[in-house]
């Protein structure tokens, strides 16, 4: 059977789990890790991209990203090749660092967002790599010292789980620390470790007892949510596809795109390409950017070497140009 495609979207939440091919490690020493946060780091900085947990093992990691203007994709190739071509010329080592394909599971916020974060951050105490929550405090391997303010890592961020907990931030992070002692009794969690039907309902018993009550829910191994949070993402995820396909199918490419932006915005197409600041072409530029990548879903990078600007460049520009589009009423077809 053939795998399925990843699903993603603005604004959604993703548990994504990486693990070394054969499971072989992928940190070796502090050298390898701090390599891997620097590299992490300078991805989420440059691309806006939110990240609440993390942790690192010795053969896989965790994170729990939230899609910004770019893909979970591409951030995750990025990241992925990056640091194996580090790994392998510093321990002198050929081939694949990492099993094919990452597993990237898309997750109900309001269910499981809390949940996701004390899972992840408890993962080296579970693999007994530390011993106790007070060496968790202070490792600095895992995201549960940053939100204690015992670590420093400004990409992370920890404003918006802390204000799940409390106000003050004081007492936010005793909550939270108490919220994470508590987990430590639930262990492993299997049902959090990925999505589909069985986990998402919690386990066998729980769906067999739903379907004793007639109680039928629908399922998918890439989601982590309740039966109406499935089914609205596949709704979406699909209405997407067809959207970007049957553009194609109308002949609309880049250069249709911007033939469509310099119509709109009475200006010659090539304006729409040129270099400048001026608040028209600027303002062109934010609605190919929006159109090329949200409705056909050209890379980033493909329109960064085009435009001649940066990645981070191309995603502002995305979101400069839905918020025009929005406040305009513009059409890519009218």
């Amino acid at each position: 059977m053939p795998r399925k495609s990843r699903i993603d979207a603005p604004g959604a939440l993703h548990h994504i789990i990486a693990r070394g091919i054969a499971k072989n490690e992928i940190f070796l020493d502090a050298a390898d890790r701090k390599n891997f946060l620097k590299r992490l780091s300078h991805i989420l900085t440059e691309t806006d991209t939110p990240c609440y947990a993390w942790s690192l093992m010795s053969n896989h990691f965790h994170l729990l990203l939230r899609t910004g203007t770019v893909g979970i994709s591409t951030i995750m190739r990025r990241l992925l090749t990056g640091y194996a071509v580090f790994h392998n010329r510093r321990h002198r080592r050929h081939g694949h660092l990492f099993q094919n394909r990452y597993k990237s599971i898309l997750c109900q916020e309001n269910t499981y967002l809390l949940e996701l974060v004390r899972y992840i951050h408890l993962n080296p105490l579970r693999a007994n790599i530390i011993k106790d929550i007070k060496h968790l405090d202070k490792y600095p391997y895992s995201g549960h010292s940053t939100i204690l303010g015992n670590a420093n890592n400004s990409w992370q961020e920890i404003d918006k789980i802390l204000g799940l907990f409390h106000q003050k931030r004081y007492m936010a992070r005793r909550h939270y620390r108490n919220f994470i002692q508590k987990g430590i009794a639930l262990g492993k969690r299997p049902e959090l470790v990925g999505g589909g039907l069985v986990r998402s309902v919690g386990g066998w018993s729980a769906l067999k007892s739903l379907r004793q009550a007639r109680i039928y829910q629908k399922g998918d191994e890439r989601i982590l949510g309740d039966s109406d949070f499935v089914e609205k993402t596949l709704r979406a995820a699909n209405e997407a596809i067809d959207r970007k396909y049957t553009l194609q199918a109308q002949g609309i490419d880049l250069n249709k795109i911007s033939a469509r932006v310099a119509n709109l915005l009475d200006m010659d197409v090539e304006e729409v390409w040129a270099a400048g600041r001026y608040s028209q072409i600027v303002k062109a530029r934010s609605l190919l950017c929006y159109w090329a990548v949200r409705e056909l879903g050209i890379g980033m990078a493909l329109l960064s070497k085009k435009l001649n600007i940066t990645i981070p460049a191309v995603s502002k520009s995305v979101i400069r140009g839905e918020k025009i589009a929005r406040d305009m009423n513009y059409k890519l077809i009218s």
